[in-house]
């Protein structure tokens, strides 16, 4: 597998490249304008530096200019509370993950390789559509049927938990403090949004974070 990695800078696409960082010859961030793109880009340019691995950032600034979101800079205030809560819907990108796949499925055939690689979890399933398994496999097919090579999307974590994502990251020696989540992008991580609620489970026993609350 030569593959690509859509990397934020966040907890579980940073578990995936330390994971898989032998099958990984490029990694590609995305800033399309979110409250928290500048300290996740900060994180994944310090990572891929580490372990020598091509990192490419990519402008997507549409998104941020005409899209609705709260998470995005042109947004409201991020909610507090979990995830599977009705109010977390407003933090939700439409069709991000669609957009972003699309890119690096022609990033990864301009490169020559073969498989694009997503960090999305079980726990995003709720309030994320276009991180379930019958999208993934959707965009599979497409990318597939679209590309002379037949690149794949794989999805490693897609029906495993971000407490399990955290845990194999615990036992490769992952340092997590090289990591960012808030979806608030302040500083600190604000410890009550959706994401951080999210993150302290996941970390629970070994979380290095320092949270506002």
């Amino acid at each position: 597998m030569k593959a690509l990695l859509i990397y934020s800078g966040g907890l579980d696409s940073t578990t995936l490249l330390y994971e898989y960082e032998d099958s990984i010859a490029l990694a590609v961030t995305f800033d399309y304008g979110s409250k928290h793109n500048a300290r996740e880009i900060a994180c994944a340019i310090e990572n891929c530096k580490r372990l020598g691995i091509k990192h490419l950032v990519i402008p997507l600034g549409f998104i941020g200019q005409y899209f609705k979101s709260d998470l995005l800079l042109s947004g409201g205030e991020i909610p507090e509370g979990n995830y599977a809560e009705e109010n977390m819907k407003s933090t939700v990108v439409p069709f991000r993950n669609g957009i972003m796949l699309s890119v690096a499925a022609g990033l990864a055939e301009s490169y020559g390789l073969d498989t694009v690689l997503l960090a999305n979890h079980s726990g995003d399933h709720a309030i994320y559509p276009d991180c379930r398994p019958a999208f993934v496999e959707a965009m599979d097919a497409a990318v597939k049927a679209g590309t002379y090579e037949g690149i794949r999307v794989v999805s490693p974590y897609c029906d495993i938990t971000k407490r399990d994502i955290a845990l194999r990251g615990k036992a490769i020696g992952l340092d997590y403090s090289l990591t960012y989540s808030c979806y608030k992008g302040g500083e600190k991580h604000c410890g009550k949004c959706g994401t951080c609620t999210e993150r302290k489970e996941a970390l629970e026993g070994f979380d290095p974070t320092e949270y506002e609350a």
